[in-house]
């Protein structure tokens, strides 16, 4: 059995030392880069591809790859990258092979081209990159338009940040939620019914009551007209700031002192305990 496998030595040693004085006797050359019409009616473009060398080919700026489709995928690399993008790279892993591909864009076009290797042509330069472009004007018109297809690393990562946005939503629902419960279980607490006033003149203007929180005045009444609101300091009155609805005065702040007055009725009130 040892004189086959001294043959089979023999015969790789041979077939390597071909092969290297096939590269150094006949080197490859990157052409420049170049553009290329795809029209599907027409006949395919033929792409130059070197021996283990890198074609890079580019899909319009408005277009990013969906799927490709090769012939031979043994003897060819095709690597869009890891992330959807408008790129592939084409590399032949022999010499003298040649395939087809068809690239499908995220708009609907279809570029379909003939790749091959041409380490055995008399002319040395291969395809470094090159630039599609739809010659059919209904291609052309999709590029204007919204993709039709999303290729499945956006779409997986759409999916998370809509989960992820629910989730956060949810979140922020349920603490305010939280907080609106809070408020009303303790909110009756802080209320002080404090005040005092001269009832019948209250009853014949239309007081019916004033409490305060934490941060407010209020003053409930049903009145002909709205009285008047003033603040005592010093025994002097002043005009203060408040909101008026349905008979309720919110004033922000907590009085210590003051009065309502239309005309010449005149109710004062003060805070028990307060500063006269």
């Amino acid at each position: 059995m040892r004189p086959p496998l001294t043959v089979a030595i023999g015969l790789g040693l041979m077939m390597a030392t071909n092969a290297l004085y096939a590269a150094d006797s006949h080197p490859l050359q990157p052409s420049a880069p170049r553009t290329v019409e795809v029209s599907e009616a027409a006949t395919p473009p033929q792409i130059r591809a070197g021996l283990l060398q890198s074609t890079l080919i580019v899909l319009p700026s408005e277009e990013k790859v969906a799927s490709v489709f090769a012939g031979d995928t043994v003897a060819w690399i095709f690597d869009g990258g890891h992330v959807a993008s408008r790129f592939i790279s084409v590399k032949p892993k022999v010499a003298n092979g040649a395939t087809d591909v068809h690239i499908v864009s995220d708009h609907g076009n279809e570029y379909t081209l003939q790749l091959t290797e041409i380490s055995n042509d008399a002319d040395p330069h291969f395809d470094s990159k090159v630039f599609l472009s739809p010659a059919d004007p209904a291609a052309k018109d999709r590029l204007t338009q919204l993709p039709v297809f999303v290729p499945v690393a956006e779409l997986e990562k759409a999916k998370q940040e809509e989960a992820s946005a629910k989730a956060s939503q949810a979140a922020e629902l349920k603490a305010e939620q939280s907080k609106t419960e809070q408020f009303r279980s303790e909110y009756p607490s802080s209320l002080h019914f404090d005040y005092a006033w001269d009832a019948r003149k209250g009853k014949e203007l239309g007081l019916r009551q004033i409490w305060r929180d934490d941060k407010f005045t209020y003053l409930r009444g049903e009145f002909q007209e709205t009285p008047a609101l003033y603040e005592l300091k010093d025994g002097k009155g002043s005009l203060i700031n408040f909101d008026f609805n349905a008979g309720l005065y919110t004033v922000p702040k907590q009085l210590e002192h003051g009065y309502l007055a239309i005309g010449k009725q005149k109710v004062e009130f003060q805070r028990v305990g307060g500063t006269k």
